[in-house]
């Protein structure tokens, strides 16, 4: 598998920001050819990753539940930020019902014959690369991948700080499973570094960046 930064990595975010954004914008144009099958086969390998390596996931689940008690996170946070073996074998079929759905792409949303006879038609087409920021819930991280690479998008993904372990196990089985399907793994960027300035910076990269969508609080969805 292809080997990621990890935030001790990481000492100048703005590059960092700007590396992420250029490896998933080239993903983008890999991606925006491959046929409908090897899309569905990249996900349910990414689902056979994520049972795999169960035991990983919840190693790396235990470090951010130990840093969310230490902080002082609710009962509820602590929750929702929970993987277990049931929690694993859920986000894992949230990947194969993803896979299963019928192939948004090429999809003929309307269409009008003009009095010259000239045919249009409105298709549906990928948008390119899609930023995705949400906060504590780590199974997003895989189903906004998933979603992303059915519809033929490249993702950038931001989750918070607080799951910020496991959110990289997740990224590395869908990244994992891009390379078992024969697809290029920078079609998944997961943002590592936890400064808030990331978000900013990615923001901004609207030459690169194509859609940005908030998943949170409104807070977030106000920032």
């Amino acid at each position: 598998m292809s080997s990621t930064m990890t935030q001790s990595d990481i000492t100048d975010t703005q590059a960092y920001c700007e590396q992420l954004a250029d490896k998933a914008n080239a993903a983008s144009r890999s991606l925006s050819g491959v046929q409908s099958k090897q899309r569905i086969a990249a996900l349910n390998a990414i689902a056979d990753r994520i049972e795999a390596s169960a035991e990983l996931l919840k190693t790396e689940n235990a470090k951010d539940l130990a840093a969310g008690e230490e902080s002082g996170l609710s009962s509820a946070m602590l929750d929702r930020l929970k993987i277990d073996d049931t929690r694993i074998a859920s986000i894992a079929q949230s990947v194969r019902e993803i896979a299963s759905q019928s192939d948004p792409l090429g999809e003929i949303i309307e269409g009008r014959v003009l009095p010259n006879g000239l045919k249009l038609s409105k298709v549906r087409v990928p948008l390119g690369v899609v930023l995705i920021i949400f906060e504590s819930r780590p199974n997003v991280t895989s189903d906004a991948a998933a979603l992303c690479i059915k519809s033929g998008n490249a993702a950038i993904l931001r989750g918070g700080k607080e799951a910020i372990h496991s959110n990289a196990a997740l990224a590395e089985c869908v990244r994992g499973g891009l390379e078992d399907a024969g697809l290029n793994p920078d079609v998944v960027q997961l943002v590592q570094t936890t400064d808030r300035a990331a978000v900013g910076s990615l923001l901004k990269m609207d030459d690169r960046i194509d859609l940005a969508i908030p998943r949170g609080g409104k807070s977030l969805i106000k920032a």
